[in-house]
């Protein structure tokens, strides 16, 4: 039986997300071709295919150029999937979308502004469908694996839907809080072992909220400490520009 066929495309991105999905042990990138075969990827290999069972898109779409082939490679593939922060919320990119076009053209190409096509940063679900996603910036090595491996058996990816602060407390951490930091763990999702937190910095929401994040609980929190809402809905323009008005409104 033939191994379903994976491709990799980027867009507006680093591209670090695809060097983490290679950066494997060689027993563990032999089990992963063990069970799909490779058949685009710009970082690994020149060869092409005309159909996808999974496509992995990194980045997000700044350009209106860019959304044809982002509808192509759509329409090539059974399954397509957001593959890191950019291409799951906008990412850094989004930044942007808080400044005037006119302003950010001259801050980049200060002696040629309009020499590049540039628009409002979209993550890949607001101009085509996704059927999954990655989270985090960069993604995690083995949550990819693991998550590849679960689309191949047709099952659900296993993404954690529960917030950074469990993990927090799983790992003993004393809440950034107490230290006088801000931290937007209670309503971001889990799955990176909380570690910003345990390593004396914070959560930035990288990986994006979970489900249905609780803003009673965020609210609580910044309360508790004397901290105001805006403080905490500011700190959402990093990784989280589409979900900033929500919280701002909650607030």
């Amino acid at each position: 039986m033939a191994k379903p066929k994976v491709a990799f495309f980027d867009f507006a991105s680093c591209e670090g997300c695809q060097l983490s999905a290679i950066d494997l042990a060689p027993e563990q990138m032999l089990d992963l071709l063990n069970v799909v075969d490779i058949v685009e990827f710009r970082e690994a290999i020149s060869e092409k295919a005309a159909k996808y069972d999974i496509a992995l898109i990194e980045g997000s779409i700044t350009r209106d150029c860019d959304v044809p082939r982002l509808q192509d490679i759509r329409n090539r593939s059974k399954v397509l999937v957001a593959f890191g922060a950019c291409a799951h919320t906008g990412g850094i990119n989004a930044l942007k979308n808080f400044q005037k076009k006119e302003d950010y053209q001259k801050a980049v190409y200060p002696t040629d502004p309009l020499k590049y096509e540039t628009t409002v940063t979209r993550a890949i679900s607001e101009v085509v469908q996704v059927d999954a996603f990655i989270p985090g910036c960069p993604i995690n090595t083995m949550e990819f694996v693991r998550i590849v491996k679960n689309l191949v058996l047709g099952k659900r990816p296993d993404i954690p839907d529960y917030s950074v602060c469990v993990e927090c407390k799983k790992n003993e951490n004393i809440c950034v809080y107490e230290k006088g930091m801000h931290c937007l763990g209670p309503v971001i999702r889990a799955g990176c072992d909380a570690k910003c937190p345990s390593n004396g910095g914070y959560c930035y929401g990288c990986r994006g909220t979970v489900t249905k994040p609780n803003l009673h609980a965020q609210k609580d929190v910044m309360q508790k400490y004397n901290l105001t809402f805006d403080q905490m809905t500011d700190q959402f323009k990093l990784f989280l520009q589409r979900n900033r008005e929500v919280f701002k409104n909650a607030g």
